[in-house]
This record gives structure tokens, C-alpha cells and sequence, in this order.
């Protein structure tokens, strides 16, 4: 019995993009304190997502092999052996926004990111991902990519279309040779002068959220482009690369991105059944009013077009 990965997806457009499911391989080797327990013991006790009566099926119907062959529930691991996992991968949903290709030379692409959209296969996302989508859609590959982009920001993104272009980039990057041009969306009238948040910056990943306390040497530089009186357009020159900082250091401004969930204050109520939750549950994630503006180096600049809210 065969579950095979199809090597460009099927994208379905229903109130985003979505990908048809898909089976999937995963692959893990036993561990040694995993060893001389049955198949269906080792999955129930390390991973707890599923019910027993499932790894039972799983393993019966081929669904979980060992070394490539199917066994019976009561085989006995042993260590380093190959262990496959055949799922039926459901992705989770991106706006239906398109990967727009914005310059395409011989060793470089530069693409317009829409927000919600992650760069490269990470967590529950594979096909839907910029690489993936420029794969399936335009039928780039490989593509290395110079830099990252929060799945939730949108903007430019350059990819180097060989490891000779990316390590040229990233021996530019790692000598502080490349400025990075970011606009915002906050929360208030911004100061007219620039202002300079020089904090550190220490990203939590078990929250998934940076805080201004300890951490990395981290500094943003911002300037005001425009205001409407209730929020600001701000131009965000980020001098390091720490996880969140534009939107952390933006917080601790006092004028945080105007639509950003993880990083707006407001009074928690502990009888609240959606706190601390800014959004109500059920309702879906937009992008943030975070856009990658332009990237420069030695001789080289890429730009991407503004948003609309800009």
C-alpha cells in the first residue's frame, strides 16, 4: 500500500486558499528510550494527539510501517529503526491572495508576500507556503530564501535562485551591509522627529511573543509618513533582526501596529470567556498592517509596492 505526496497540489479558492488533502509521510527514528515497546504502546505514549484504538488501526491497515513494512500491533521497536506515519494531511487556510512575481533574473526572484501566507514549510503548512505556491504555480525551484517574513506580514521577499547567490546575500547581511525598509500601520498621532527604540529584545517561543526585557541587543529606528488623526502610517528601519521586534518595539513605543492581536493592551477580564483573546473566538486572523517596503545592499535594491492601507 502506497500514500503518495502529489508533487504540486490542487488549490481550492473558498473563503481563502485552501489545499486539497493530501497524504504525507512522516518519518521519525526510535529512540532509545522508546525501544522494546510494541508499535502501538510507543505511539500512544509519545504521541497523545490520538486516540489508542486509532495507532491499533493505523497499524493494521499499513498506515504506520516499520523500515518500510507493515508489522502487527504487538512488534517490538527497536532503536534507530525507520518509523513512517501516512496521514491525510489537512493544511490550514491563507487569504487567497496571489504570489506576485516582481522582478525574475537569472540568479534572483523577488516576489510581493501576501500576509498570512508563511515563507517555507513550517508547523501545519507545506504546500501552502510562498515556496510551495511558486513551485506548484510557476514552477520555480529550488529557491533559498535570502530572508523571512512573518507569516502574518506581507511585502517584499527576495530569494536567491542558487546557494552561491544566497550565501553572497548572506555574507552581505551578516556584515550588517543590508538596510531593511519597513511601513506600519499604529495605533495614535506618531511623533514628527524620529524615534530610536534601542531595547532588547527576548522572544519567548512557548508564547510565541517577544518581550522588552533582557534578550538580544535590539534596535528600530521610526519616522512618521503620514496620520489621519487616529492612526499612523510609519516608516520602520529595523538596524537588527530579532523574532517580532518592529511589532515589540512598536508596543513599547506606545503606538503599537493598530490591528496586530498579540501585541495590543487592553483589560482582561477573568470571567471573560474569550480573554485574553483580543477577537472574539471563531473569527479568523487577518493580515497585519506590517508591509516589507524595500531591501538594499552594495550596489542593489528591490522594492515592492505599497498596501492599500498604506
Amino acid at each position: 500500500i502506497v500514500w503518495q505526496t502529489p508533487a504540486n497540489p490542487e488549490y481550492i479558492f473558498r473563503n481563502g486558499r485552501h489545499v486539497r488533502p493530501y497524504y504525507f509521510e512522516f518519518i521519525c527514528h526510535v529512540k532509545p528510550r522508546w525501544a522494546g515497546k510494541t508499535i502501538v504502546d510507543m505511539f500512544a505514549d509519545e504521541f497523545k494527539g490520538r486516540p489508542y484504538e486509532y495507532y491499533v488501526s493505523a497499524v493494521k491497515s499499513g498506515r504506520i510501517q516499520v523500515d518500510g513494512q507493515i508489522v502487527h500491533i504487538s512488534y517490538i521497536v527497536q532503536s534507530s529503526q525507520k518509523i513512517s506515519h501516512f496521514l491525510h494531511r489537512h493544511e490550514p487556510p491563507v487569504m487567497a491572495c496571489d504570489v506576485s512575481i516582481l522582478q525574475k533574473e537569472p540568479d534572483i526572484l523577488t516576489v510581493c508576500k501576501p500576509a498570512s501566507v508563511p515563507v517555507h514549510p513550517c508547523g501545519q503548512y507545506r504546500k501552502n507556503t510562498v515556496v510551495g505556491i511558486l513551485q506548484a504555480e510557476h514552477g520555480l525551484a529550488p529557491l533559498f530564501p535570502v530572508h523571512r517574513l512573518d507569516r502574518l506580514v506581507s511585502g517584499l521577499l527576495i530569494f536567491a535562485r542558487n546557494a552561491a547567490k544566497a550565501d553572497h546575500f548572506r555574507q552581505q547581511i551578516e556584515a550588517g551591509k543590508v538596510q531593511k525598509e519597513y511601513i506600519a500601520k499604529v495605533v495614535g498621532i506618531f511623533p514628527e522627529e524620529e524615534l530610536v527604540v534601542d531595547v532588547n529584545v527576548d522572544y519567548n517561543a512557548r508564547e510565541g511573543k517577544s518581550y522588552v526585557v533582557k534578550g538580544k541587543v535590539a534596535c528600530t529606528k521610526f519616522t512618521k509618513i503620514s496620520t489621519n488623526g487616529i492612526h499612523s502610517v510609519v516608516l520602520c528601519k529595523p538596524v537588527t533582526g530579532r523574532t517580532h521586534q518592529i511589532r515589540v518595539h512598536l508596543q513599547y513605543s506606545g503606538h503599537p501596529i493598530a490591528n496586530d492581536m498579540l501585541y495590543l493592551s487592553f483589560d482582561i477580564d477573568p470571567m471573560c470567556t474569550n480573554c485574553p483573546n483580543l477577537a472574539p473566538k471563531g473569527y479568523e486572523e487577518d493580515g497585519l498592517w506590517l508591509h516589507c517596503l524595500r531591501y538594499s545592499g552594495p550596489s542593489w535594491k528591490y522594492e515592492c509596492p505599497s498596501p492599500d492601507w498604506a
